[in-house]
Order: structure tokens, then sequence, then C-alpha cells
């Protein structure tokens, strides 16, 4: 009886998600980072995690509670020069919500805005910075604001700019729910 017990604890230990006392103990949403100079740059442009884990000299996680919102940016190149710009505006799911299955998140996340190539992202970036100027931390703005800007962004638009009086009424919004 003794043999069948230490067999048992002998066994490889299953995988658990990784909860947060925080939330209830609701899943937390994985992000995988890198940067591998003039390769790879997998980093985050705002967001909040709970925590770092750093696994090697280049790779990290980053952990986000459910809701969290963040922004993840990717470039990448070869001996030739840069092969993809990428900017993801996330948000993590929360327990029981339907999410969006993306590369180096897990379990995934909803996509609020995707801008893809170097002429999108970089037209995207001055928004983010232009909403920091105004004081307004990128991850409390209304994921309505981030949906429409990849929507027009997709249809080459003129882009929304984000004011204070509609970061005022997301807010009163908010204090209604």
């Amino acid at each position: 009886m003794n043999a069948g017990l230490q067999a048992v604890s002998n066994a490889p230990p299953m995988p658990r998600p990784v909860l947060s006392k925080v939330t209830n103990d609701a899943p937390l949403t994985r992000v995988s980072l890198a940067f591998v100079a003039q390769r790879i740059n997998l980093y985050l442009r705002f967001g909040h995690p709970l925590r770092e884990l750093r696994l090697d000299a280049h790779r990290c996680y980053a952990l986000f509670a459910p809701a969290a919102m963040f922004c993840r940016i990717r470039w990448e190149s070869n001996d030739y020069g840069t092969i993809r710009w990428q900017l993801m505006v996330l948000q993590a799911g929360t327990p029981l919500e339907a999410v969006q299955r993306i590369a180096a998140i897990q379990p995934g996340a909803r996509l609020l805005l995707q801008a893809e190539g170097e002429r999108q992202v970089q037209s995207v970036l001055p928004q983010i910075d232009a909403i920091e100027a105004l004081g307004i931390d990128p991850v409390a703005v209304s994921p309505a604001y981030w949906r429409t800007l990849g929507n027009r962004l997709s249809a080459r638009l003129p882009l929304p700019v984000y004011t204070t009086e509609r970061h005022a009424a997301v807010l009163a919004g908010e204090m209604l729910q």
C-alpha cells in the first residue's frame, strides 16, 4: 500500500492554471515577451501585469488579471531588414467568456485593435502618445475607442482623437453600471 502511494507521488505533476488570489481564483492571462537584438522584440507598449516571470535572458511572461487591457508590439527582422510590425490592443478574458486564440497569449484574449505593417503601427503609436500626453493611462480608455480606432485604420479613414471629454463620458458611464 505504501509503495502505491510512493509511485503516485513520483509521477510528474499535472500542469495547473495560474490562479490569482486577488480575483477569486480566476485564471490569469499569460503573455509571452521576448527580445533578441536585431531579430525580435516582442514587448508591452502599455498595460499593468500583476507580475512578470523571467524565463531566461531573452524571454519572460507577463501575467494579467481578468479584464485587464494591454498593448503588445511585435517587431521582427532578418538579414535583409524588418519583416514584421504588429501592434495589438487586447483585453484579458474573464471566466466563462469567449476569447480569441492569439499566438503567445494563453489562454487567449479579446482583440480590440490590430495594426499590421509599419505604416499602420506608426499611425497608431502617436494616438497612444497623445492619450498619455493628456495624463490618461491607456488601460483606462474605453474598449469601444480601441475597436473604433481599429475599424477606422482598416477602412483607411481618419483616426479618431481621444479627448478628456470622451474620457469623462466613459468614466461617467462606468459609474452608472
